[in-house]
């Protein structure tokens, strides 16, 4: 992964990216629709660089220790919403260390903190109370995070948006790419010529499609749009 990577990630949004897994036979790997941005219009994307919460921010510190530039912070509490487990000097740390963002998959705290200081910031929500606890830490904890029911690391790319997050393998991050900008030129040409009085219904040849499938009832639309050429998910 490099920085014409990251620049043109940050061109694409997220529903783009989920499309563009489909089309190229990716995993769609999208994060639970709980976790949002703390800040509607927040948004970052990054190399996955992961720590699990234990009850001490040490573990974060220690993840920045090995982090490098627009990595994004990937927080595993365990999807906890009884407490709180970034608040507003964790991130102005993060923010410091020249990363691009935090997913956590937990609660944040400082809410107009985290607001004022701007690094995005995807959470499950806010709780003001931080952890009352201390685990036992894991060897993992900087190897992987989990997010909902998926477990990420370095080898994959986070994309975080008002749509929510996805996670991208790094070794696929260039078919991705290329299958997404494809798929944000078809829809910016049909909303286009939408805007100019020309239906989706006749641009998709709605009218030949609904002809095709009473000879045809297995026929779907998918391959109708993509025997047309104007497909955008598969």
């Amino acid at each position: 992964m490099n920085n014409v990577s990251i620049d043109r990630l940050e061109q694409l949004s997220t529903p783009h990216l989920a499309d563009a897994c489909l089309r190229t036979g990716v995993t769609v790997r999208c994060a639970p629709a709980a976790l949002r941005p703390v800040i509607p219009t927040m948004r970052c994307a990054g190399r996955v660089r992961p720590a699990r919460h234990f009850g001490s921010v040490d573990v974060f510190l220690e993840a920045l220790e090995a982090a490098e530039r627009g990595d994004v912070l990937v927080v595993d509490n365990g999807g906890r919403v009884d407490e709180a487990c970034v608040g507003d000097l964790i991130t102005l740390e993060v923010s410091t260390a020249g990363l691009a963002g935090i997913v956590i998959w937990g609660l944040h705290r400082d809410t107009p903190e985290l607001r004022e200081i701007g690094l995005p910031v995807f959470s499950l929500g806010s709780l003001a109370t931080g952890p009352q606890r201390l685990d036992k830490r894991t060897p993992d904890a900087l190897a992987s995070a989990h997010v909902g029911k998926w477990l990420v690391g370095p080898e994959d790319v986070v994309v975080c948006d008002a749509d929510g997050v996805i996670f991208l393998p790094c070794a696929r991050l260039a078919e991705i790419i290329q299958a997404a900008e494809i798929i944000r030129l078809t829809e910016r040409r049909q909303a286009g010529e939408m805007r100019e009085g020309r239906s989706f219904r006749d641009q998709a040849a709605f009218a030949q499609y609904l002809a095709r499938r009473l000879q045809d009832p297995a026929f779907n639309f998918r391959d109708h749009l993509r025997m047309i050429g104007a497909a955008i998910e598969e």
